[in-house]
């Protein structure tokens, strides 16, 4: 898992007050992912990645509510990295195609130690598991909302709307097939792929 988050745009207008709390809130999470990865999720505690970060516990909960938000803080700041690359397309690729594209990029990134790593920490905590159906809610609609910042005609919303949510699908079908795999492991990305392709084999022969 990378401990280095990718780092936030300024946002315009961001004064020096919410640029360095937007600077203390990843120096905080990156701390603690690091911290995960050396100690264990459970083995880390607030008081030792505050420590670490160079704050008190009382300001850790000003950025923070508990440990599991720091893990959603860096899936977030993934996801956001992939919805920043989508804005790029042009509109005249099929919105499908430049999701798999994107995702399929994204995901080729990681390396397989990363991944186990991102397994092994999600796993650790059955909090974490819980917040895993609401995570991908929220990323369903993200990811909707962000292709229709690129395909902006009205009526092509419902259908943008099912290609966030079979992309969204086939993300975690290819994260389970990678969880159930035995030592000999494929990477995310070829198991991505598949779905994907999987996916819009079924689309072409229903058409």
């Amino acid at each position: 898992m990378p401990e280095t988050l990718p780092t936030a745009n300024t946002a315009p207008g961001e004064g020096l007050r919410e640029r360095k709390r937007r600077e203390t809130r990843q120096r905080i999470a990156e701390t603690g992912l690091r911290l995960f990865l050396a100690n264990g999720y459970e083995g880390t505690t607030l008081d030792t990645i505050a420590a670490e970060a160079g704050i008190s516990r009382r300001t850790f909960f000003s950025y923070f509510k508990s440990k599991d938000d720091i893990v959603l803080f860096w899936m977030d700041a993934n996801w956001a990295s992939i919805y920043t690359e989508l804005l790029k397309v042009s509109p005249d690729v099929a919105p499908l195609d430049a999701v798999c594209d994107v995702m399929l990029e994204h995901s080729a990134r990681y390396t397989a130690e990363e991944m186990t790593a991102i397994d092994r920490l999600m796993r650790s905590s059955d909090s974490l598991l819980s917040l895993k159906p609401a995570f991908y809610a929220k990323q369903e609609q993200a990811l909707f909302s962000t292709l229709c910042e690129v395909w902006r005609q009205p009526e092509r919303r419902a259908a943008l709307h099912m290609v966030a949510m079979v992309s969204i699908g086939a993300v975690r079908l290819a994260t389970q097939a990678w969880n159930d795999q035995g030592s000999q492991r494929q990477p995310v990305a070829a198991l991505l792929k598949q779905a994907f392709d999987g996916l819009k084999a079924e689309i072409q022969s229903a058409s």
